[in-house]
């Protein structure tokens, strides 16, 4: 009796494979497609792998019926021209009212047309009742077995595809991953990665699939590190566990004296500070400019800007300075014409400044009543000096 012999079977380009049974009288080959029998119906494969190990429970497998022909694949072709009608159908169903929150993400016929399954996301909470959204679509969709499947907000964003969070051409999730674990918000603590919402949360809103990608290699390396704000020995002293560094495998101390100080793992564990090697200097490469391949770029430095008046104030500030220089301009030049013009005036105008302040001085000495007996004799010899200038007024 010959072993019987297991392959893998995937239904979709990046989806989870199902194990199968191969009869014995068929063969086939990585790449190839079949035909087998699901709890969808019949559906359309790609085998994946061959000589599989046998199952934790083999009676559940099923057996593969045939290797699929070319009426197989027109037929499929056929189908997903209808899924893609099915899809604008319920979108178009779900704008009503009282479908908010409720998208389709994809339908699937199987090869037979018996049965037709509608992925469906919304969330548990959503007041939303399955059967009467079979019963409501039924009448789109006569002659088959309508089903309806919840997915998840990360099968969604798998089958919708698009650009990654992190700027990368397609998903992760669109690429390569097949399945989907389970990420904790620990995965992001021991990787020392920041807990915003941004950082660590994909376009479908849960956890990035990519804190799992090295969470091992650094669970790993901290089992063999002390754990952050504990009180270690190291080779200066006792000190608290700031930071723990595992790809570097050392951690941060904070000493009482000294401050900051990094200590690798062997340092802790011998108590003898490690001889740190300086960084060697870089070598200035220098490039020919007689070079075909190498283009020789030389920057120069910009030209200082001269300080332009920034504001209406500076321009206010500006067109007064130059008007009060204008005025001064005319009246030095006045002064100038009038005194070549008229010398006499000039003179006497000094001559009556310094009568002026001598009788000035002399008030200052006297008293004040004898100010007051100066000021009324001089007006009453004003008139006397205008008649007589020669002869000076008489004092009593």
């Amino acid at each position: 009796m010959s072993e019987t012999s297991y392959i893998g079977v995937q239904f979709k380009p990046i989806g989870k494979t199902y194990n199968f049974m191969l009869p014995e009288n068929l063969e086939v080959e990585r790449n190839e497609l079949v035909v087998v029998n699901t709890v969808r119906g019949k559906q359309i494969g790609r085998v994946t792998a061959v000589n599989l190990p046998q199952p934790e429970s083999p009676s559940e497998v099923q057996v593969i019926e045939r290797v699929a022909n070319e009426e197989d694949l027109q037929r499929k072709a056929e189908i997903s021209e209808k899924e893609e009608e099915v899809v604008s159908a319920v979108a178009k169903y779900l704008l009503d009212p009282g479908h908010e929150g409720i998208k389709v993400v994809e339908a699937e016929y199987s090869l037979d047309y018996s049965r037709l399954t509608i992925y469906l996301n919304y969330e548990s909470s959503t007041n939303f009742n399955p059967r009467n959204f079979i019963r409501d679509v039924s009448h789109m969709f006569q002659g088959c077995r309508i089903e309806v499947r919840q997915v998840g907000p990360r099968d969604a964003a798998k089958a919708l595809s698009g650009i990654g969070a992190c700027g990368i051409e397609k998903r992760c999730c669109s690429r390569f991953l097949t399945e989907f674990g389970s990420i904790s918000i620990k995965m992001a603590k021991a990787q020392d990665i920041s807990l915003t919402p941004m950082e660590i949360t994909g376009i479908c809103g849960r956890l990035r699939c990519c804190l799992a990608y090295e969470y091992e290699m650094y669970d790993e390396a901290r089992k063999n590190l002390p754990k952050k704000k504990k009180v270690i020995n190291t080779p200066l002293g006792e000190g608290k566990v700031l930071q723990i560094m595992p790809l570097k495998d050392s951690v941060l101390v904070d000493l009482p004296e000294k401050g900051r100080v990094e200590f690798t793992r062997t340092e802790l564990e011998t108590g003898v500070l490690e001889e740190k090697t300086a960084l060697k200097d870089v070598e200035d490469f220098t490039f020919s400019e007689r070079d075909e391949d190498v283009e020789v770029v030389r920057l120069e430095s910009p030209k200082p800007r001269e300080a332009k008046p920034s504001g209406r104030r500076d321009r206010r500030s500006d067109r007064s300075r130059q008007s009060g220089q204008s005025q001064n301009v005319n009246t030095r030049d006045g002064q100038g014409s009038s005194r070549e013009q008229n010398p006499q005036n000039s003179r006497g105008q000094r001559q009556d400044r310094n009568n002026s302040q001598q009788t000035r001085q002399n008030q200052a000495g006297q008293p004040q009543e004898q100010r007051k007996s100066n000021s009324g004799r001089r007006r009453k010899s004003r008139p006397q000096r205008d008649q007589s200038t020669n002869n000076p007024p008489k004092q009593e």
